[in-house]
């Protein structure tokens, strides 16, 4: 988790030198490697979005990720949620059904028969 506080110079490749200069942004930089696997998923995004360079894919791959998981997570709670009200639901319906099927003394006569 990132600490929203902590400020930190971020030095990033300037351009035509081996010199870090820095750079105005507290932002932290995140630098992975081209697995075939990512390579494939980035293939496959550069022909839905052909005009984005592979970093900006790398990015809308993260971002379109995320989105899906939070509407997946959304629809799951939604299920959750109606899951949870049909059994309320449930319940309301069949409730006092047995309503004095045992008798005012039905418990005492149970607990006289228990073994002591």
């Amino acid at each position: 988790m990132r600490e929203a506080n902590v400020k930190q110079a971020v030095l990033h490749y300037g351009g035509g030198s081996v010199t870090l200069r820095g750079m105005p942004t507290t932002r932290p930089r995140h630098f992975v490697t081209e697995t075939d696997d990512l390579a494939d998923a980035l293939d496959a995004a550069a022909r839905r979005w052909p005009d984005l360079s592979r970093s900006q894919l790398l990015v809308r791959l993260a971002l379109e990720g995320h989105r899906s998981a939070q509407l997946a997570h959304e629809a799951a709670q939604r299920a959750d949620e109606e899951r949870h009200r049909r059994r309320l639901a449930a319940l309301h319906k069949h409730s006092g059904a047995l309503s004095g099927a045992y008798g005012p003394t039905y418990l005492q006569q149970m607990r006289e028969e228990w073994p002591g």
